[in-house]
């Protein structure tokens, strides 16, 4: 039974293309597609929804998990190719125009509409109209509509290679000052090309012609400057740090007769050895965000291998969607794992309650935060908006797959914790904390330790957003793990430096501080989204706000979540090392 709903998830994640082959003279069927303005790649609607050629009945065809998260709704289309047969200005149909529909595509081409087409599965894609404007007095604005559009197409055998169309073979049809009711004749033609590219080659030829801009080079100056910045940071943990800790065991650890010296003048992270490992309050959140935290690590990783393997198509966006979002149901075993052991080695009981809340952690949030945007792109009527299918087959994978697995997790995590074996006992009564300069407050340690990981992925930043709210095409995943790998050993570095000095200024509060020292590097990412929006974006309306807002607090939570996690068990794993190698009295 688990194996069938492995088998079934997979056929839902990943867009399958099996090769078609033709014969000469058979028909290839086109589907349109979609329709939007070309600087706001998350608003698309319809083909159909613009006044163009339709038919009586639209039929649809059905479409995969990825294909619907990226806003793909195909339709079949009135246009006819026969395989290896050109047509030459063949009628389409004619559409009579109204005034309001002439208003319409007047908005549509001067918002840069465009519109995209599939055949046999390769998007094609070509602007509506064309916008002429020029002078300055007299100023010129003229209008213009593509009513005829030529496809060409290559082919290889009796497999179609490549396919493209363009709009330049007639003159456009000029939609200023004309009167109502104005009919326009639509028009095509078809021209097959033979190439020698094998059917397995394709892809690349998609890429080299996109339509978009060039997918992104790979960016040195980036890798380099967080490699640079990384080999500082571990310098610095290892070489000063280690001095320091040297120094201040040879302190510490002396005989008795010096130590009565060193308890009554000296000061630092000794004499907090018996409050230093006091079970943080509000444990029950503390163990779900490390719980929800290890869940995000583990499925980064496994995104950014999928990609590294080539196991989805990373020219859509809704491909990688799609893995996120059945990953994240697969991997809620690791959640609940990691936060009922942890709860259980804090002393914890009510593990029942840590696993709904580690399951709902980032679930509600996300749920919360999606049902605003959908609803907003419904009322906008985007393709953006997802079915209610597809919504009840989420929730399904949700609460039959997601849910069941934290369950798992936690009842494994809860009868395979030990103890929590601290290295010295904790007493009863807790140990006053002296007042701290402003360097060494819980502010400043949230700044510093969030913005030099942030550093070390800002450039990389700017081009995964380009990717996710542009045109860019990112396809340098290999980099991209690198900048991953990156990211994790900056956060562990400076998350062990900033607990050093916090202990050393006798604070042994360093549980919640740990996460929000290096998580705070959320804040940092949405401070660089506001710049992102504002001044290289070129995003407007409220659909393109309430999105990139929406999705992108979500992505700042989970950063929240993975690096506050790090920084955690970075930590403890250091606390650790220093209190196993002190002398106790």
């Amino acid at each position: 039974m688990a194996m069938f709903w492995v088998c079934v998830t997979w056929a839902l994640l990943l867009t399958t293309v099996n090769c078609r082959n033709y014969k000469e003279g058979e028909g290839v069927q086109l589907y349109v597609n979609k329709v939007g303005p070309y600087f706001n790649p998350h608003e698309t609607y319809h083909y159909y929804q613009l006044p163009v050629c339709r038919p009586v009945k639209i039929e649809h065809k059905s479409l995969t998990l990825g294909e619907v998260l990226d806003g793909d709704r195909m339709a079949v289309s009135l246009y006819g190719l026969n395989f290896k047969r050109d047509a030459d200005k063949k009628e389409l149909c004619k559409v009579m125009y109204s005034e309001t529909d002439l208003n319409l595509l007047r908005n549509a081409i001067e918002d840069l509409y465009y519109f995209e087409f599939v055949i046999d599965d390769i998007p094609i894609r070509g602007f509506i109209g064309h916008l002429e404007e020029g002078g300055f007095l007299p100023h010129n604005h003229k209008i213009y509509l593509w009513a005829h559009l030529h496809f060409n197409v290559e082919y290889n055998g009796d497999n179609v290679i490549y396919a493209n169309v363009s709009t330049k073979e007639q003159p456009p049809v000029s939609l200023d000052s004309v009167t109502t009711p104005f009919e326009v004749a639509f028009t095509y033609s078809v021209k097959w090309h033979a190439t020698n590219l094998k059917y397995e080659e394709r892809g690349k030829r998609l890429r080299d012609n996109s339509f978009f801009p060039k997918t992104l080079e790979i960016h040195w100056l980036s890798v380099i400057n967080s490699i640079v910045l990384v080999f500082l940071l571990i310098g610095f943990v290892v070489i000063i740090l280690t001095r320091v800790l040297k120094s201040d065991f040879a302190r510490y650890n002396l005989d008795e007769d010096d130590s009565e010296d060193l308890d009554q003048d000296d000061n630092g992270w000794k004499i907090i050895q018996t409050d230093v490992f006091r079970f943080p309050a509000a444990k029950n959140l503390f163990c779900a965000i490390l719980g929800v935290g290890s869940q995000f690590l583990c499925l980064a990783a496994g995104i950014l291998m999928m990609a590294l393997m080539g196991m989805f198509n990373v020219h859509r966006h809704g491909a990688i969607n799609s893995a996120a979002i059945v990953l994240y149901a697969f991997t809620s075993c690791i959640s609940g794992y990691v936060s009922t052991n942890f709860y259980k080695r804090m002393g914890g009981d009510n593990w029942v309650w840590i696993i709904n809340l580690t399951s709902a952690l980032f679930a509600v949030p996300f749920f919360l935060v999606w049902s605003f945007i959908n609803s907003v792109a419904w009322a906008y009527g985007t393709t953006q908006a997802l079915p209610w299918t597809t919504v009840v087959m989420l929730m399904a994978l949700w609460l039959f797959i997601g849910y069941p697995l934290t369950v798992i997790g936690g009842i494994f995590g809860k009868n395979w914790a030990n103890g929590f074996d601290a290295p010295v006992r904790t007493k009863n009564i807790s140990r006053e904390i002296p007042s701290v300069p402003w360097y060494r407050s819980a502010f400043a340690h949230c700044v510093v330790g969030g913005f030099l990981p942030f550093s070390a992925i800002s450039v990389e930043l700017y081009y995964i957003f380009a990717t996710l709210w542009g045109r860019e095409q990112y396809t340098l995943f290999g980099i991209l793990f690198i900048v991953y790998g990156i990211l994790l050993s900056v956060t562990a570095c400076i998350s062990v430096a900033l607990t050093y000095f916090q202990l050393s200024a006798e604070d042994y509060r360093w549980w919640w501080r740990s996460i929000f020292s290096a998580g705070s590097t959320g804040v940092f990412v949405f401070l660089y989204a506001l710049f992102y929006y504002f001044k290289r974006s070129n995003m407007s309306g409220m659909l393109q706000t309430v999105e990139f807002f929406g999705y992108t607090m979500l992505a700042c939570f989970v950063f929240f979540l993975m690096l506050g996690t790090v920084s955690f068990f970075a930590s403890l794993k250091f606390v650790r090392y220093i209190y196993v190698n002190l002398k106790m009295d």
